[in-house]
């Protein structure tokens, strides 16, 4: 069912993204992130955290400290040959890492790899990567998340790491045929499938010990995130924030509400928020409907940074789409918005993700 989910997500986040890139133009990441976000590195209790987060007005940003990877003190050598199972149930042997090329929709794949401090052998990015230190390696996408063969041959990689959300598949096989080694790994991007995620790529690179310790790494960053949010989290589920994630591209006329098993509920319930996309029975990323907006009354619209760009900001927003105007989120301005390329990675920036959000969330006047 998951798999499903998140087969019918890449192809609606590849149709939005590709629908809005420009012929010819250059492929950059999808946000340029700021430099810092304020206090950041304050514990979230410490802050200004409001009275009632269902009666906050405006807008606000969530926002990382850092757009830094921090590679695990772990330097074990890969181990190799190694061979595993990829997702799709290939059996791959990978002999050698020297030139690795991680691409998928999110830049999950590529900031994995860096946190287990194999930065220095990565030879291209997707357009999605865009963190400290992958700025000058060559884009192998084109139309906003398709392969491009031709510039992957280019740049002799010794193994791919993919995904089914970026494609098409025609290519995987051709750069199979050319004798690369392609892993296709799990597109399942949850935060309960951080971890699994993590071993599939520690796995196939041959550093499983490294691939423990970014584990623990990630563990212990999400549990501290976690306790933190606890503490300001109303008791009582009718003081929560009713919160829905809508993914728009308003150049491409896309509108999608994302729902249970989409990841973004899972964003949503770590912040201790009410998923009403769950409420409406709303699965996976379907496109969204007037009636479906005015039923799931939410109090808090998340959404993609460009996405909200795209249609003008929050004005736009209501102009484009006059049913938020008749939710309490639409009546308050109330959007909280983060970085396309982090909000949905679940990866090593998954403990940081959930804080940005719950700061955006209880603490607004520290995020916009």
């Amino acid at each position: 069912m998951r798999r499903a989910l998140a087969l019918l997500l890449a192809a609606g986040l590849a149709l939005g993204l590709a629908a809005c890139a420009q012929p010819g133009a250059t492929a950059a990441p999808a946000s340029e992130p700021a430099d810092a976000c304020p206090q950041a590195s304050v514990p979230l209790a410490s802050l200004d955290v409001v009275d009632d987060v269902r009666k906050v007005t405006g807008g606000s940003t969530a926002c990382l400290s850092s757009h830094a990877i921090e590679p695990v003190d772990d330097d074990t050598a890969p181990k190799l040959p190694v061979s595993v199972t990829d997702s799709e149930g290939r059996e791959i042997e990978i002999a050698d890492v020297d030139r690795i090329l991680p691409i998928d929709i999110s830049g999950t794949i590529a900031s994995t790899v860096f946190a287990l401090g194999l930065g220095d052998q990565v030879v291209g990015r997707d357009s999605s990567t865009g963190f400290a230190g992958t700025e000058d390696l060559p884009v192998v996408t084109k139309s906003g998340h398709s392969l491009n063969a031709e510039a992957i041959l280019e740049l002799a990689p010794t193994v791919i790491l993919t995904d089914t959300t970026i494609g098409p598949k025609e290519i995987r096989q051709q750069l199979r045929d050319a004798g690369i080694a392609v892993v296709v790994i799990s597109s399942d991007r949850r935060l309960d499938t951080t971890d699994a995620l993590v071993t599939e790529i520690a796995a196939a690179l041959g550093v499983p010990s490294r691939g423990k310790a970014l584990i623990e790494r990630l563990d212990a960053g999400v549990a501290t995130a976690l306790a933190e949010i606890a503490e300001v989290v109303p008791p009582a589920e009718e003081d929560r924030a009713r919160m829905l994630f809508l993914y728009v591209r308003g150049s491409a006329n896309v509108y999608y509400i994302f729902g249970e098993d989409s990841g973004a509920d899972s964003l949503i319930d770590a912040v201790g928020g009410i998923d009403v996309a769950g409420e409406i029975g709303w699965e996976g990323m379907k496109p969204m409907t007037a009636e479906a907006l005015v039923a799931a009354r939410p109090d808090v619209l998340v959404m993609m940074t460009d996405g909200l760009e795209s249609v003008g900001g929050i004005d736009g927003l209501i102009e484009r789409i006059p049913a938020v105007a008749e939710t309490p989120a639409g009546a308050n301005r109330r959007v909280i918005d983060m970085a396309d390329s982090e909000i949905l990675s679940f990866g090593p920036r998954t403990a940081d993700v959930i804080s940005a959000l719950a700061r955006a969330l209880y603490a607004p006047e520290t995020a916009k």
